[in-house]
């Protein structure tokens, strides 16, 4: 987290970067991690559309190769992604996919999962000036140290001069707040 200084004695939380922030190499371990529930991953299965009985129905997977429900892996995928939104891609511009997702180990209710990013590469973008691409490769992590997902995500970012000229939408007071003295005229 960082500390962005708006006034005398008050700051705004920031979250995310700009294009400057990443170097190749720089790895990032996100916290915190997440449990997953029996309920998280019966209800997501199901809106999802995801009917395979693996991932909801006790009997059945008691049953099967593993012997118990499984965690979807989609919802491995997404859980994981979004654990790096944090310090990665919450200013960004946009996300621009995700490339090469391996899954290493299945996940099971009750197993908690942490996340850590590696950047990869970035370059400046050649049709929006003043914005960059960052490509990370993230890890999804077991409490007890096995991977259980791999992948890389790109998104594209702000240049550090470009963010700066855009507005901030905490910058401005929120409905039935009062502006403070500074920003009174």
């Amino acid at each position: 987290m960082t500390l962005r200084r708006i006034r005398d004695n008050e700051y705004v939380e920031e979250h995310g970067g700009d294009y400057e922030d990443f170097e190749p190499g720089m790895l990032i371990r996100h916290w915190p991690g997440r449990t997953i529930t029996e309920t998280d991953n019966t209800w997501l299965t199901l809106l999802t559309m995801n009917q395979h009985p693996l991932h909801f129905d006790r009997a059945y997977g008691e049953g099967a190769e593993y012997g118990k429900v499984l965690v979807n892996s989609g919802i491995t995928l997404c859980l994981v992604g979004g654990m790096t939104v944090q310090a990665l891609s919450a200013r960004a511009v946009a996300n621009l996919g995700w490339d090469k997702v391996r899954l290493k180990d299945p996940v099971y209710v009750g197993d908690t999962l942490y996340a850590e990013s590696r950047i990869l590469h970035k370059r400046l973008s050649a049709s929006r000036p003043g914005q960059g691409i960052v490509t990370v490769e993230t890890t999804g992590k077991k409490s007890t140290g096995e991977p259980v997902i791999v992948f890389e995500r790109s998104f594209m970012v702000r240049c550090r001069e470009t963010a700066r000229e855009a507005p901030r939408s905490h910058d401005t007071p929120q409905p039935g707040t009062a502006p403070s003295p500074h920003e009174a005229s």
